[in-house]
């Protein structure tokens, strides 16, 4: 039987899903000369909401915790998450925006980059693909699985042909909600193992309790590596556990590279981690749970949340349930785009307004640009009585959005000056520019302070 690569996401994907990405770089430091060790095909750590966050919560540069990590996971390749022209960000940047991102991400340390766009729609991540490859860095395309009358086996082979011919050097099964259940991953590796001669890989969660099951089936089908979570962090919104995949595989006769003992190690660092994050509320244990609606909703983890803050802001936990029945009705009238970042929040705001102030009373921003061909073209066909309603057909987007956007790299780093020390910073300030600035004030105070201690020290 076939060897099975395994992609470790404690660091990004499983934090990320568990407790909102809140974990520092303390949190993992002493650990991570141990992913060397443990045999992992990859290790998932950066890109997708840890960026944000790095600088919005934790009072971390980003770029500095990538370096950081590449300087002690030397062997394993590091691997992101991109979302193409959007970068890290919930807007389309200028190519040439998006090129520099994905050459400083390469030079700071980044191998693997997996780079996907909301709506599957590949003119938006063929910039990404391009610059990854002539960085001599390993481009993952990514196909975002979802459900509805337009997303078939057939258009999902087609899919993977075009992502071959752009140059992608491997494909994954982008499976955000774990809505994908064994039969479906089956027939879809074989079909993507038929269509191309890439290797596959394939993301899932546990949230829905199907991930083992669906992994199992894919692994029958070819599939050639999986993504799963150290046990101390798997589970739930997260990702099923490392430890339990490599033991169930190897019982039935697959190869794997990982090390039991070295996973031990990893596991038992990240243990009193979970406890911490548990006993101070940013764990809530609700999102260990299985949560079987998600098959009808398909609503990710992280949506969830979202949804579940924006009504206990206006006080309307109460309408939960009338807001998740909302969210097919509102994805059908977008032209069934899979829910995923920004497309998962936007979809689930608009539902929650529809159910407090009536359907469609309220549009927001968001949804108009959508409306408008900003984020591309959409999956199927979009209501188009809510698109007149919010333009007029002169003010559409024509071909591509990003073709239409003015270079700001330079400009911006003009305008900054002294404040952006290097062009990582100013990329940190064109991804978020309110929050960027914040970091940098809060790094010269803290730096500032340093010297006037220091200085008092000697003069004492």
């Amino acid at each position: 039987m076939s060897k099975v690569k395994f992609t470790e996401t404690v660091i990004r994907d499983a934090n990320q899903s568990l407790i909102a990405t809140r974990m520092p770089f303390s949190d993992f430091e002493d650990i991570l000369e141990k992913f060397d060790e443990a045999g992992y095909y990859s290790l998932e750590c950066w890109g997708g909401a840890t960026f944000d966050s790095c600088l919005r919560y934790l009072d971390e540069d980003p770029w500095e915790r990538l370096r950081k990590i590449k300087a002690k996971v030397k062997n394993t390749p590091l691997q992101m998450l991109l979302r193409g022209q959007n970068i890290l960000g919930y807007k389309h940047y200028p190519d040439e925006t998006v090129r520099m991102f994905v050459r400083k991400s390469a030079e700071n340390g980044m191998d693997i980059f997996r780079i996907f766009d909301a709506l599957n729609d590949f003119e938006n991540i063929k910039v990404a693909v391009d610059e990854t490859i002539k960085c001599g860095k390993h481009a993952q395309g990514c196909i975002c699985y979802t459900t509805s009358p337009v997303h078939t086996l057939e258009k999902y082979a087609q899919m993977g042909k075009e992502l071959e011919e752009m140059g992608c050097h491997s494909i994954c099964i982008k499976d955000m909600a774990g809505i994908c259940g064994p039969q479906e991953a089956y027939d879809l590796v074989k079909a993507l193992k038929s269509s191309t001669k890439l290797p596959v890989f394939l993301h899932t969660h546990q949230t829905t309790g199907l991930g083992p099951l669906t992994y199992m089936k894919a692994v029958e089908a070819g599939v050639d590596g999986i993504d799963t979570a150290i046990s101390s962090f798997a589970g739930g919104t997260a990702q099923p556990a490392t430890e339990t995949m490599k033991y169930a595989l190897e019982q039935i006769g697959y190869e794997t590279d990982l090390k039991d003992d070295v996973l031990k190690e990893i596991a038992d660092h990240f243990a009193p981690v979970k406890a911490k994050f548990l006993e101070n509320g940013t764990l809530n244990p609700s999102v260990m749970g299985v949560k079987a609606d998600i098959l009808k909703y398909q609503v990710p983890g992280g949506m969830l949340s979202n949804m579940i803050a924006n009504l206990k802001d206006l006080g309307a936990m109460d309408k939960f349930d009338e807001a998740c029945a909302a969210i097919p009705k509102v994805r059908k009238d977008m032209g069934y785009p899979p829910l995923v970042t920004p497309l998962s929040q936007m979809v689930g705001n608009q539902a929650v307004q529809n159910v407090l102030f009536g359907e469609y009373k309220s549009i927001s921003k968001e949804i108009k640009a959508y409306l408008r061909g900003e984020y591309g073209t959409a999956p199927g066909e979009v209501n188009q009585e809510l698109v007149d309603r919010c333009w007029k057909p002169e003010e559409l987007v024509q071909g591509r959005y990003a073709d239409g956007l003015e270079p700001i790299f330079e400009k911006t780093k003009a305008e900054l000056g002294k404040k952006a020390r290097s062009d990582e910073d100013v990329l940190s300030y064109i991804a978020f520019p309110q929050v960027a600035e914040k970091f940098f004030a809060s790094r010269e105070e803290k730096e500032s302070n340093t010297v006037n201690y220091t200085i008092e020290k000697k003069e004492d």
